[in-house]
């Protein structure tokens, strides 16, 4: 493993959370793929599609399910049920310490349709990190499919869940509303691009080009370069977004990382919403089927569907999925561990990494909690966690990071 060809790779995943240098572009999406189709019964058409992979991946009789209590893990939990009636189910959530915690939504949601509810609590997010990343061998430090898979073996030898939905039926509303709300029919491709980026600011920092170090050979060019792709066709402004998201999100972070957790515990993925069939059906839906710009809500035909089997109200209104508040963690075990790992890091040392920009950081983290950049240096604590396991070859994957 030569780290010279991993250059591409750690700026992306440090600029944008996730990385197109590892595709092969056979599964990605294009413009094509969101042109706008006038679709008949498109609500039975998508329960049925979901239901049918059911019907026909769910072969065991005891089988788990990642529950969060959102839209998209509670319709497959409801057409899991009704297509398999008999099966038992075991639902799993992950509740992590000091962060918002909707496990008794997903308990009575489990409890709705008779499964057994466990939860996963986790004090410490980050003391496995070295075990995921020796996993997935990539430096991205949100890895709690780990926990997700690793918990969900001991119960079964499949698992169900709800991915897809945000990328394929518009869910990522929080970010639409700025984008369109910022948006001019004179940009041009590169614009729209900037734009883009500027609603997932919490994936780089200002201050971004003085990050990296010599080695590394930062530009802002060459990161637009892999994404104007998807802002440079006739498309309609959120579809264009729809397009980046799907190959962004969906299959350069999500599906590499997930699979790789699947395969290292023998733990089968059905995934019902990103069927093949209904991958290719629900990207040419019109935009206004899939998000109301005026309520900005999204997901509005999986909400639709879902009202015909459960309760609204048993439903959290702007749900956050599994996700870590990254301030308290900072406050809790980030703090500590990232100073003892990036004191002396090895990412310094071979100049990727800028030392004078983890100084100036690392201090002023202390007097503004700005949780852009307690991001980042989770981020570059990957970073340097990845390369003591692949490039030093000094740390274990066994290690646990903790104080």
């Amino acid at each position: 493993m030569e780290i010279n060809n991993y250059s591409s790779i750690i700026k992306e995943v440090l600029s944008l959370r996730y990385c197109p240098s590892i595709d092969d572009d056979k599964n990605k999406f294009n413009s094509n793929n969101f042109l706008p189709e006038e679709k008949l019964n498109y609500l039975k058409h998508i329960e049925k599609s979901i239901s049918l992979e059911i019907e026909n991946k769910v072969k065991e009789n005891n089988i788990c399910i990642a529950l969060s209590g959102g839209v998209d893990s509670t319709l497959v939990m409801s057409l899991l049920r009704k297509t398999k009636p008999d099966i038992k189910i075991n639902a799993i959530s992950l509740k992590f310490a000091d962060s918002v915690d909707e496990t008794g939504i997903a308990g009575n949601i489990a409890n709705k349709f008779n499964s057994n509810h466990h939860v996963r609590s986790i004090e410490n997010f980050l003391e496995d990190l070295p075990k995921a990343i020796s996993i997935i061998k990539m430096p991205f430090w949100d890895t709690h499919w780990f926990h997700m898979v690793k918990t969900a073996s001991k119960f079964s030898t499949s698992l169900v869940s709800g991915d897809g939905g945000d990328e394929l039926f518009g869910g990522y509303t929080f970010r639409y509303q700025k984008y369109l709300s910022n948006f001019n029919s004179n940009m041009t491709p590169l614009d729209r691009v900037k734009l883009y980026l500027e609603c997932h600011e919490r994936d780089w920092v200002p201050d971004q080009n003085k990050l990296f170090g010599t080695k590394a050979n930062f530009s802002w060019d060459e990161i637009y370069s892999k994404i104007i792709p998807y802002f440079d066709n006739s498309l309609s402004p959120i579809d264009q977004v729809f397009l980046a998201d799907i190959n962004g999100k969906l299959l350069y972070n999500w599906i590499p990382l997930n699979s790789s957790f699947h395969n290292f515990f023998n733990l089968k993925p059905i995934t019902p919403i990103l069927s093949k069939e209904l991958m290719q059906y629900a990207p040419h839906l019109k935009n206004s089927i899939k998000y109301n710009q005026k309520t900005n809500i999204g997901k509005l035909p999986l909400r639709e569907i879902l009202s015909e089997h459960i309760s609204p109200d048993l439903i959290t209104p702007n749900k956050q999925g599994f996700s870590v508040n990254t301030i308290n963690l900072w406050n809790s075990f980030g703090k500590e561990i990232c100073h003892h790992y990036l004191d002396n890091a090895r990412i310094v040392k071979d100049k990727w990494i800028n030392e004078d920009w983890i100084k100036k950081h690392l201090k002023r983290i202390d007097e503004k909690m700005d949780v852009r950049y307690v991001n980042k240096f989770l981020g570059l604590l990957a970073f340097e966690i990845w390369y003591r396991i692949f490039i030093t070859k000094e740390m274990s994957a066994e290690t646990k990071l903790s104080i």
